[in-house]
């Protein structure tokens, strides 16, 4: 009897010991978008969605529908929508700035099946995002 103690201070030695190797888990946050991994938003080729675009920035940003539209402003807090694709025009694809030259970022979401959110923040990293293109495969990819 006068050994299990001893027994069971050795074994909870022996436990502590062999984990003491073992590092914690740590849980950073995203600085940069090559950095982080974003989920792959997909549609279905050729599928008519609703792309909207939300300006989450504190100044006036102009997006450009390549080869559709002129610059188009959207104002801070504002959600510029249209739906795009089908058999007349089946991809997307759009240029972003700040009017002010600063570096932008943006968060692609799928809300709904056949809506495309792109929300517009403000970027510490230059060039930043300049283009969203919706590809021939549904993948929607950021430049």
């Amino acid at each position: 009897m006068k050994q299990f103690p001893l027994v069971l201070l050795a074994t909870t030695t022996l436990a502590i010991s062999s984990t003491a190797d073992i590092h914690p888990a740590q849980a950073e946050t995203c600085v940069a978008a090559s950095s982080c991994r974003e989920q792959s938003v997909k549609f279905v080729p050729g599928q008519r969605i609703t792309v909207e675009v939300a300006n989450l920035t504190s100044s006036v940003i102009k997006l450009q529908q390549v080869d559709v539209t002129d610059p188009l402003p959207v104002s801070p807090g504002q959600v510029l929508s249209f739906v795009r694709g089908g058999n007349t025009n089946p991809n997307f694809s759009a240029v972003l700035w700040d009017t002010q030259g600063l570096p932008l970022n943006v968060n692609i979401r799928k809300p709904e099946a056949r809506v495309l959110r792109i929300e517009v923040l403000p970027s510490g990293r230059s060039p930043g995002v300049r283009a969203v293109y919706l590809q021939d495969d549904g993948r929607v990819e950021v430049m």
